[in-house]
């Protein structure tokens, strides 16, 4: 996968140096055919390695401006052509367009010599020809610019001679053109004129300062012209390089020969030391083969009557890995988004080592097992491209090492760390704790009871973690599940939404889905199953005996019963469950309790004895049935047994009871109406009274006080308007009511119980004992 495109086309300008800032260079958007937009939308930049920026790129009109002053000699020095070159880096997709920019040199410096003046000891014995090594003048400017010839001024003596190495450089010689005469001229004084080629025509000068010296006809003859050596960078000051040897065939002081640098090259003495005795060269500082790569200079040997010879040094510097790569970031994005595909460029950097050969080669590597991987595919330029899927689950950030080191030996390396962030997408579901919650509820419970708490998390973060719970849609019974439980969006609380009824909804299942915040939101589901755990809310349900509200049935009982005869069998049932529907029945009232027993279980009534004579005809049973609950529930029944052997015996004796029973509802119905009456009346009487007091106050108030606000006086617990009785709170009251008043009963019931279930039924058997007694006019009497 190509993540750079390299242009192969490559554009090049050539500019005068010292032009100003934001002079014009060239228009990048028209020679590399860009539009304007795309140096925009691309984030068009220059990209260098140098610590100085010559050039600016103008986006907005695709043009190249200087952007620092530029000075030939300080950027190439005496390289020519001179030249630097930078890359335009674009980005979506990311391009690079080199570019080189040529330095055009102007006249701008003049050829000076390093020393002020020139002095020479010659002897007056020197032959003609002789020639003598001058200091040569240095000129930064190159080609036409640069240092053209030069002018010794007119003398007798000396003339001007310009040598030529084998490698092209030049070097100048004063040759001895007439005897020199000590007794006629013991010193002579020249100018040396260095004139260069520009224009206007810049030059330098330099006095020269002979001594003719007397008699010494031998000058010193190296054994060798030139003397090549070699030396690493780095070495210690005070290192051997090389040594030079000359000699002089003349005898005495004469032939004792000094060794010194040429002045041809002055500055080599910056570099080096001479041992003015042996001849010896040694390092005056460390050198750096990324600054000079090869030195040259020439060494003077000269005898005590100033005859000298000259040499040709040769230094070549040897290359050590004593630069580490730098490493410059380019580019580099985070945080990156997790769903980000394999091969991703994260982040462009360059590479440089200044070193050469080996030394120079560089190879980069990550750090770890981080999912990142160096890729390239353009010079000194290296890419950090993911190579697994990205999960910020598993890792939201990491650290990325990216190790560059050269082959040198012992090889330099750099480590450059970077610090890369994974966004979150939504691509994690809520996952609820459990796989199936439930909870148990007793019935009859208050709307709002909390049930339970569903819990569900998201890996995710921020609002793609944000989760809702939501009820599901279904139906219970023939109603929405909504009108049953609510859950609560933020926290998961599951509460109930009404009172249930264990004998409606015994239990039910639901579904609510968790859902994230995300954009599409991702959601799960969990199966709510809710238990209703029943209560004993209803009081047992007599089925048998029927009990009617204007006929009296009764049971037969012969007197020649036996002991253990069945009477009858009260039937009941409770609508609770477990044990709250466990009924038993006991016997609360009898006319004659050592007749008759009802079974504990089963509301068996049997006779316990035989039966007699003396027996009332008219037996009135109290059956009282309770269930097992806590607390428990009772309901009661009257059995009326008859005991006699006929029918109309039976039917004479409850005859008159029809007559009490129709004589005591009349007397019941008058003593009520007649309380009502006087209720009524005393309430009047009562209203009349404080009337007419606050009447009277109010009239003492007008005439014997002063107008101020009336405060009206209320006895305590008196009902005001706004309804405030003088009972604090609702209660229930249940009446029952006999056609005796003596026997009516008034039953005070507290708030929220139970109200006893009426039933009415159909049973055959009830109808037949009833025809076999109509016209009776007997009632049923019913007690709670």
């Amino acid at each position: 996968m190509l993540f750079l495109i390299q242009i192969d086309a490559q554009i090049r300008y050539s500019i005068p140096e010292e032009m100003r800032k934001g002079s014009l260079i060239g228009n990048v958007a028209q020679d590399l055919g860009l539009d304007i937009k795309r140096l925009r939308s691309g984030r068009a930049r220059i990209v260098t390695g140098e610590n100085v920026q010559y050039a600016e790129l103008k986006t907005d009109k695709g043009t190249l401006v200087v952007n620092e002053r530029i000075d030939r000699e300080q950027l190439c020095g005496d390289v020519t052509p001179c030249s630097f070159t930078f890359e335009i880096l674009l980005e979506n997709p990311m391009e690079l367009h080199p570019v080189t920019i040529e330095v055009l040199d102007v006249n701008d410096n003049a050829p000076t010599f390093q020393s002020k003046h020139l002095d020479f000891e010659i002897s007056e014995l020197a032959s003609i020809g002789s020639s003598f090594d001058l200091e040569a003048a240095g000129d930064s400017d190159v080609g036409q610019n640069s240092l053209q010839e030069y002018v010794l001024a007119q003398n007798n003596n000396f003339v001007l001679k310009e040598n030529v190495n084998p490698d092209g450089t030049k070097f100048i010689q004063m040759v001895l053109q007439n005897a020199l005469d000590r007794e006629k001229q013991s010193h002579i004084n020249l100018k040396l004129v260095a004139v260069d080629g520009g224009s206007p025509q810049r030059s330098g000068t330099v006095n020269i300062n002979v001594v003719v010296l007397d008699v010494n006809d031998n000058a010193p003859v190296f054994n060798q012209k030139i003397y090549k050596a070699s030396v690493t960078e780095n070495s210690p000051k005070g290192t051997h390089v090389v040594t030079v040897n000359a000699s002089d065939i003349d005898s005495g002081a004469n032939s004792e020969v000094t060794y010194s640098f040429s002045k041809s090259k002055a500055s080599v003495a910056d570099f080096f030391e001479i041992n003015e005795i042996t001849g010896g060269v040694f390092l005056a500082k460390e050198l750096d083969f990324e600054k000079d790569k090869k030195l040259e200079f020439r060494v003077e040997a000269k005898d005590q009557g100033g005859l000298t010879d000259t040499c040709k040094v040769e230094i070549d510097i040897l290359d050590v890995n004593d630069n580490a790569p730098v490493v410059n970031v380019m580019s580099f994005t985070s945080p990156v988004s997790e769903d980000s595909p394999v091969g991703t460029t994260i982040g462009i950097i360059n590479v440089k080592d200044f070193d050469s050969g080996e030394n120079g080669q560089v190879r980069c590597s990550v750090e770890g097992n981080a999912p990142v991987e160096i890729k390239s595919n353009v010079r000194n330029y290296y890419a950090l491209v993911t190579n697994a899927p990205l999960d910020r689950e598993s890792l939201s950030e990491f650290n990325i090492t990216v190790i560059a080191s050269d082959s040198g030996k012992p090889p330099l390396s750099v480590n450059k760390k970077f610090n890369l962030k994974i966004s979150d997408v939504n691509d994690n579901p809520p996952v609820f704790t459990r796989a199936l919650y439930s909870a148990a509820i007793t019935e009859n419970n208050s709307p709002g009871y909390s049930l339970l708490n569903v819990v569900a998390k998201d890996a995710d973060e921020n609002q793609n973690a944000r989760v809702s719970y939501i009820l599901e849609e279904c139906d219970i019974g023939g109603s929405p599940v909504s009108g049953y439980i609510s859950v609560n969006s933020e926290n998961g609380v599951v509460c109930a939404a009404r009172s249930f009824d264990y004998e409606q909804t015994k239990e039910f299942v639901c579904v609510i889905k968790a859902q994230d915040g995300g954009s599409p939101p991702l959601s799960s589901n969990v199966t709510v199953k809710i238990l209703v755990q029943d209560q004993n809310d209803n009081a047992p349900q007599v089925l048998y005996p029927v009990q009617t509200g204007g006929s009296l049935v009764a049971e037969m009982v012969p007197r020649s019963a036996d002991v253990g005869y069945l009477v009858t069998k009260v039937v009941a049932v409770d609508v609770d469950s477990g044990q709250n529907a466990w009924l038993s029945y006991k016997l609360q009232k009898a006319a004659d309790r050592a007749l008759f027993e009802v079974g504990l279980q089963n509301g068996e009534i049997r006779t316990i004895r035989q039966v007699t004579d003396k027996d009332a005809v008219k037996q009135r049973l109290t059956v009282i049935v309770e269930d097992n609950g806590q607390p428990s529930r009772s309901a009661t029944v009257i059995v009326n047994v008859a005991v006699a052997d006929s029918f109309p015996e039976v039917l004479s004796e409850f005859t008159d009871f029809t007559h009490d029973k129709e004589y005591n509802d009349n007397l019941t119905f008058y003593l009520v109406l007649a309380l009502a009456v006087v209720s009524f009346l005393f309430i009047t009487c009562v209203v009349v009274i404080i009337s007419v007091k606050i009447y009277r106050w109010r009239q003492s108030r007008i005439l014997y006080h002063s107008n101020l606000p009336v405060i009206p006086y209320y006895p305590p617990r008196y009902s005001d308007t706004l309804g405030t009785g003088t009972l604090p709170h609702v209660y229930n009251y249940d009446t029952c009511r006999t056609t005796d008043s003596r026997k009516s009963d008034i039953k005070y019931m507290q708030p929220m119980s139970q109200s006893l279930l009426d039933v009415g039924g159909n049973d055959p058997e009830a109808q037949q004992i009833e025809k076999q007694f109509a016209g009776s006019n007997m009632s049923t009497l019913n007690g709670s």
